[in-house]
């Protein structure tokens, strides 16, 4: 199979009717055999980014570019890209085996040929000897593998995701996401991967594009958006956080809770320097519960208590009326008992 082709966004607008811009001046890379998530609420524009990358929809303005090549005006069977849709649109009357192949047969791909080449898809998904079982009778995950497999047999130049493990129960969800990430970069296949669910987003993608009103606010691998965020918004959309004001002098920030001043190490996008006045981003996995009384710490009481298996998740009432969500072991407190919270990790972002 060949390796994916770089596919890149330049200035992509989409409008329906008199309302805002569903995407709005878009602009993104996507490089050969990378795997790029684009994540965002509903209304974010995310699909109708997909669905013009695909063809199904004509931009207003931009040009979308495949290998260098403008590719805006191809229609969708000319662009050749494979696509795995939401409810993965398999054909129920059909065989395992011939919804895989449908695509080379309309190619016209002899059928000793289709025959092989479906095989090896299946093999490559997990599915070996499948190709003879009805559709009716697979799993939700194996529907999936199915699906991939079908947009792969063509050697798409890029593969396209709706949603792909949006149907899947929460433990086979996680199991998928791993086999696909596994899937994809054997393959070597460029993917755009659109999902409202960001740990969808952080397990399979190599980066993550978060798309708001149609606009791009941060694009980059998970761990960046997570840890240095560019703008508030992306701080309060991805993951766990509680924004609170702090000062910062261009490598600390100080934070004052219940008039306990704490002094910490602070990242900050270009969009901060210069500012004094900020918030600092405390994420549950970055604050530790420690005994009340405890040095450089804010004192509060446990308001909640919530398990989660190996960890508990606790909401602390600080002195100053602020809650902070805080990850923890410690199963033997309990609402009500006054404890204090202490920073585990840094540097803290701010925005």
């Amino acid at each position: 199979m060949r390796t994916g082709s770089s596919l890149s966004l330049v200035g992509l607008t989409r409008r329906f009717g008199a309302k805002a811009p569903a995407v709005n001046d878009l602009s993104l890379d996507v490089a050969s055999g990378e795997l790029l998530a684009l994540i965002g609420a509903s209304g974010s524009g995310k699909t109708t980014t997909l669905r013009m990358v695909a063809g199904y929809e004509r931009p207003d303005a931009g040009k979308i570019l495949l290998e260098g090549r403008d590719i805006t005006a191809l229609p969708p069977e000319r662009r050749s890209f494979g696509m795995v849709f939401q409810h993965y649109a398999l054909f129920p009357h059909l065989s395992v085996g011939d919804n895989v192949a449908f695509g080379l047969e309309a190619r016209g791909v002899k059928r000793r040929e289709r025959r092989a080449r479906t095989e090896r898809a299946l093999e490559n998904v997990g599915l070996g000897g499948a190709a003879d079982r009805q559709v009716q009778s697979l799993s939700g995950g194996e529907q999936q593998r199915v699906a991939v497999a079908r947009a792969l047999i063509i050697e798409p130049p890029v593969l396209l995701l709706d949603e792909p493990l949006s149907n899947l129960d929460p433990t086979l969800r996680t199991t998928m996401r791993e086999e696909l990430r596994s899937t994809l970069q054997g393959r070597g296949v460029t993917v755009l991967f659109v999902t409202h669910d960001q740990e969808d987003a952080f397990a399979v993608a190599d980066r993550v594009a978060l798309l708001r009103h149609g606009r791009l606010l941060q694009v980059g691998r998970p761990e960046e958006l997570y840890d240095r965020p560019a703008s508030r918004e992306v701080a309060e959309f991805i993951g766990r956080s509680v924004l609170v004001p702090a000062t910062y002098d261009g490598s600390a920030a100080t934070i004052t809770l219940g008039g306990v001043a704490r002094r910490v190490a602070a990242t900050a996008s270009a969009a901060v320097e210069g500012s004094r006045d900020v918030l600092a981003v405390l994420r549950p996995d970055a604050l530790a519960l420690v005994p009340a009384g405890a040095p450089e710490s804010w004192p509060g009481v446990v308001t909640s208590r919530r398990f989660a298996g190996a960890s508990l998740a606790f909401r602390v009432k600080v002195e100053s009326g602020v809650e902070l969500e805080v990850y923890g072991t410690q199963r033997s407190v309990r609402e009500g008992d006054r404890v204090a919270v202490a920073i585990a990790r840094e540097p803290v972002a701010v925005v």
